[in-house]
């Protein structure tokens, strides 16, 4: 009996360690070219592959094959199989291969059988993922997007390793192979509260000494300071393949009801309902910016603030990884604000001419707040020079609860050109 795949030696004997799996992806996913809508559903994959760019895959039954026409071409993977391509064709654009499928993929990566992959670089063609909340507003994510929220909470969840150890996982490859501050903050505070389970983190102070590669696990190691009955203070040191990375000092409280209470007022500013959308690539996260004041434009200029309405579709149930993620938030935004006062910088040159990244933060937690319902992130940036920025912001609940507040300082400089002995991709 003949195979499509007869001829090819599948490279899996030889690579067991690769990984290739595929994971739901949530929400409706769509392929567009113009206004023609190629596929749509609620069943599409994510596939995930070592060193390779993401790919989303459809269930035959939501392409819209009698729209497409079988091509000649044919190519072969040595995990997957071979391959067939199917195009686009109208009388108002024409796309080559812009699906193709696996008719007999490999026993390892099974899952892809019936299902049609689409070529997200294609142009022309559009790939996006919606996400309707349940307030019935819709927010939209390109494809291939940096990853969904449960992505973002696998990476948070630093889990225990040993006495005192803890190890949060690395994920596939990135474009840029730095991980982000607000991660590793998150993954300090997720395994403080791990280590004294009876008490709150109520301020955690974090200096970044180092990049680390976003591929990569990354290991903490916790030692108790001092554990008390009402307050402990544990030092976090957070390591890769045996490198400092991030040293952290965290706080935590066994909690007291209130003797006093009062907090700054929330910014009038515009609801989230009156923001604007902005794609920061997270699916299941929903990111609203007022005045749309994080802008790539490096001509926009405005007053050094960012108002910022975030929500995640779910809330987690472990406390330490509900602050991880309003932690995770809070590094996005000072660089941008300090920038826009002046013409000519912008988020657009971040990473590119720009040596930009959070040196140091620190955060508190005051109130507790659901990570599902809009949280408001109002980011001043009180000052800049000497190639460092500093912001002082909040974070409140859309009724004016005061949840948080953080201090961070970032580095914003020119550039040092890679001849000079640098790699510029992994400045922090």
């Amino acid at each position: 009996m003949t195979s499509v795949n007869d001829g090819i030696r599948s490279a899996w004997p030889d690579h067991p360690a690769y990984e290739i799996y595929p994971v739901p992806c949530k929400g409706t996913a769509r392929v567009r070219v113009g206004e023609v809508i190629l596929a749509e559903s609620t069943a599409a994959l994510r596939l995930v592959e070592t060193d390779h760019v993401e790919r989303l895959y459809f269930p035959i039954a939501d392409v819209r094959t009698e729209r497409l026409e079988v091509n000649d071409h044919r190519s072969v993977c040595p995990f997957k199989g071979r391959a067939s391509y199917w195009s686009y064709r109208s009388a108002d654009a024409t796309v080559e291969d812009v699906f193709w499928t696996y008719p007999e993929p490999f026993p390892e990566v099974a899952a892809i059988a019936g299902h049609l992959g689409v070529y997200h670089e294609k142009d022309g063609v559009d790939v996006e993922i919606e996400t309707v909340w349940p307030d019935g507003r819709v927010s939209v994510n390109r494809f291939p997007a940096w990853g969904d929220q449960d992505d973002l909470v696998r990476l948070l969840d630093a889990r225990p390793a040993g006495d005192g150890r803890f190890r949060a996982p690395g994920y596939h490859h990135r474009e840029r192979d730095v991980v982000e501050g607000g991660q590793l903050l998150g993954e300090v505070i997720v395994a403080a509260s791990r280590t004294v389970t009876d008490q709150r983190v109520t301020f955690a102070s974090i200096t970044f000494a180092k990049a680390a590669s976003f591929a990569e696990p990354l290991d903490f190691a916790v030692e108790a300071l001092r554990r008390g009955r009402t307050f402990s203070t544990l030092e976090v040191r957070a390591s890769q393949q045996g490198r400092l990375i991030a040293p952290a000092l965290v706080l935590l409280d066994a909690g007291s009801g209130d003797t006093i209470r009062g907090s700054e007022q929330m910014p009038d500013v515009a609801g989230p309902g009156d923001a604007a959308p902005y794609d920061m690539g997270v699916v299941g996260r929903d990111l609203r910016i007022v005045d749309g004041a994080y802008s790539p434009d490096p001509d926009r200029t405005g007053p050094p603030v960012i108002h910022a309405w975030v929500r995640f579709r779910d809330d987690p149930a472990d406390p330490g990884l509900r602050s991880a993620l309003i932690a995770q938030a809070t590094t996005h935004w000072t660089i941008a604000a300090a920038m826009l006062p002046h013409p000519g910088y912008g988020e657009a040159r971040a990473h590119v001419s720009l040596s930009t990244g959070p040196v140091a933060m620190s955060i508190s937690f005051h109130d507790d707040a659901r990570a599902d319902e809009w949280l408001l992130y109002s980011t001043p940036a009180i000052w800049a020079g000497r190639g460092l920025v500093q912001g002082d912001g909040r974070v409140f609940t859309e009724d004016g609860t005061l949840v948080a507040s953080y201090h961070l300082q970032a580095m914003v400089r020119e550039m040092i050109p890679a001849t000079e002995g640098k790699d510029a991709t992994r400045a922090m």
